[in-house]
């Protein structure tokens, strides 16, 4: 496939990578030669089978417009703009193109959220939750788009909100840790990622998914089959 990434950071690098070896042809753009989404022309779009996002939280809006609005399929492992979700799903499915995101696409993690999900009726029954996310000290948005899909799924089964606690320290990739906690005992769950090519591969893989499809996804209602 022709594969756009946009953003030239760590993982945007590491997407470019991992893409190369998988065999697609790789272009990328970085904040430079993209603000507002002006680096997205048509000519860059009808060249482009799925695009890639890993950015900021506000240079992902303007990049998501963009590539519906041309048709390009997108997906997008930026965080911290999902106050415009509803919006950005009406766009997807006014266009009939494909959008698929996630929190965080390491494939380990998506499975933790299916253990998380698996426990939660533990706060039924006298248990309370935490969470704790760490992150490196360049991380733009506090809490993690992880550890808020940790929350909602705790919050889905039980109705209670647990409480997340932000760490950013050094050059951490990620670490979340939920807390059930009774008076009996004390359940424990990490995960801890140990570099940034676990996220870069999930996306990859998830864009060959794309390919060839129409509507919105989000990243652990597929994981299963990328």
């Amino acid at each position: 496939m022709k594969i756009l990434v946009l953003g030239r950071g760590k993982t945007g690098a590491l997407v470019a990578e991992f893409a190369k070896e998988r065999g697609h042809e790789v272009r990328s753009l970085g904040s430079s030669d993209n603000q507002d989404g002006r680096g997205l022309t048509p000519e860059i779009c009808r060249e482009t089978d799925v695009a890639i996002d890993f950015t900021t939280p506000l240079a992902v809006i303007p990049n998501i417009i963009h590539c519906m609005e041309s048709g390009v399929p997108m997906i997008v492992g930026t965080t911290g703009w999902y106050q415009h979700l509803a919006k950005v799903q009406e766009l997807v499915t006014e266009r009939k193109t494909a959008f698929l995101y996630g929190s965080n696409f390491s494939v380990g993690m998506n499975f933790f959220f299916k253990a998380i999900q698996a426990v939660a009726p533990a706060l039924k029954k006298g248990y309370r939750s935490n969470i704790v996310e760490k992150h490196h000290i360049h991380k733009k948005d506090k809490p993690s788009g992880s550890a808020v899909t940790i929350q909602k799924i705790l919050e889905a089964d039980s109705g209670q909100r647990a409480e997340i606690a932000s760490l950013r320290e050094g050059e951490t990739v990620g670490m979340h840790l939920v807390v059930l906690d009774s008076p009996h005992d004390t359940l424990l769950f990490t995960h801890d990622a140990k570099s940034r090519l676990g996220f870069a591969e999930g996306a990859v893989r998830a864009a060959e998914w794309i390919k060839g499809r129409i509507g919105f996804y989000e990243f652990p209602d597929v994981v299963d089959q990328v």
